[in-house]
């Protein structure tokens, strides 16, 4: 895994390239009317901190690299500097923003629906899995917003049913999971596809040092709102381990710890589908209510275990690290890692689906002997302390 540079390291808590404006409400933005009804109407009071830095370079027309907490807000944060930027009475494509899951892409097109209800706001959400004729005639139709997966979006664009020609903004949403491993080249492949100039805007939790050099090739000056790492982890999580000496003594741990689960709403993390499936399976088998989720699923499916999810019916979700990123669920307070992560900065993204916009949380990491070093890595790198979990843990959901 890449370390941040020294030079990285040695950051503001906030930005590092120039005196970024910190803007405490949104009606100081300088936002259309209509935006700001939606704003308000979503429940948003006041600006998070990355709210405050970074929607009004965005909406300045500047390429912006955002980096802060899960659940700070990053989603409104550019979907208001896009709101802000579109053109309501040209019915074209104006804004693209990728994001590595299905899940994602929809979660962000509710989003931006829901902030842009004033507006007569049209957003389609290309995802692989859905019917090719419904993105075709959408796009043909004219869409503002496309929000969607690199595959689709891309094939969108190549078969020329995603036109480019009054594009303004192509957002990046979980950055570093796009420039990694499969999705790079398609992320390439799209810049490729888009008019010159066009506002690009980067943002994640973790952006490691050989993500930022990617953004390089095709950001021009961008304004960067960094974190350093030690300030990265999640001020209302608390973080626990219980010791496992084997694999197998996890799964009656998880049983013992069934009731707290549904106290609240909880998410189990594996680290493969197959782990998902067997341990959906053992629990379904010992009369335990859980539901499942990961990317070998039909579309339909998926969909409809996160429709459950959110509404409560489901209140225990076993999942892969498709769920590790930006989704929100508001209820969700307690995560538990059955695996821990193979990558530290799917640790952080994993616990930040508790705790969402500073509500409590709760992060329980099962530990094999064969683990600590990997949990003392994670303490480590994150400057944090994860403690053994306390028998009052209930308490603190």
């Amino acid at each position: 895994m890449n370390r941040f540079d020294a030079a990285a390291d040695a950051q503001l808590k906030f930005n590092t390239n120039e005196d970024v404006k910190v803007v405490s409400r949104f009606d100081k933005m300088g936002l259309k009317e209509d935006l700001l009804r939606g704003i308000f109407a979503y429940n948003f009071e006041r600006p998070s901190a990355i709210q405050q830095r970074a929607i009004l370079p965005i909406r300045r027309g500047r390429d912006v690299i955002a980096q802060a907490q899960s659940g700070t807000g990053k989603t409104a944060t550019f979907s208001i500097g896009i709101l802000q930027s579109i053109e309501t009475n040209v019915r074209e494509t104006q804004a693209i923003v990728l994001s590595p899951t299905r899940e994602l892409a929809t979660q962000t097109q509710s989003v931006l629906l829901a902030l842009g209800d004033y507006m007569n706001l049209q957003c389609h959400a290309c995802i692989g899995g859905n019917k090719l004729g419904t993105d075709i005639r959408k796009l043909d139709h004219g869409t503002h917003v496309v929000t969607g997966t690199p595959g689709r979006v891309f094939d969108m664009l190549k078969r020329r049913h995603l036109r480019t020609r009054h594009l303004k903004m192509l957002v990046l949403d979980e950055a570093d999971e796009l420039l990694n491993r499969g999705f790079k080249d398609q992320v390439y492949d799209i810049y490729r596809h888009l008019p010159p100039g066009v506002q690009v805007v980067v943002l994640s939790a973790t952006l490691p040092q050989d993500v930022l050099d990617i953004t390089s090739k095709f950001m021009t000056d961008p304004v960067k709102i960094l974190v350093k790492r030690d300030e990265i982890t999640l001020e209302g999580i608390k973080q626990f381990f219980v010791a496992v000496e084997k694999e197998e003594w996890k799964f009656d741990t998880l049983c013992d710890l069934y009731d707290t689960l549904t106290i609240t709403q909880a998410v189990i993390f594996c680290n493969t589908r197959r782990k998902v499936n067997w341990l959906t399976d053992r629990m379904r088998e010992a009369n335990f209510t859980v539901s499942s989720m990961h990317g070998d699923m039909p579309q339909r499916e998926r969909d409809a275990i996160m429709q459950e999810f959110r509404q409560g019916s489901s209140r225990v979700l076993i999942t892969t690290d498709i769920w590790a990123r930006g989704i929100d669920v508001q209820q969700v307070s307690l995560v538990i890692n059955y695996d821990l992560p193979p990558s530290r900065e799917n640790y952080i993204h994993r616990i930040g689906r508790s705790g969402r916009f500073g509500r409590k949380g709760v992060a329980i990491n099962f530990v094999r002997s064969e683990d600590v070093q990997a949990l003392r890595d994670i303490e480590q790198y994150y400057s944090t302390q994860i403690d053994e979990m306390p028998m009052n843990v209930t308490d603190m959901l």
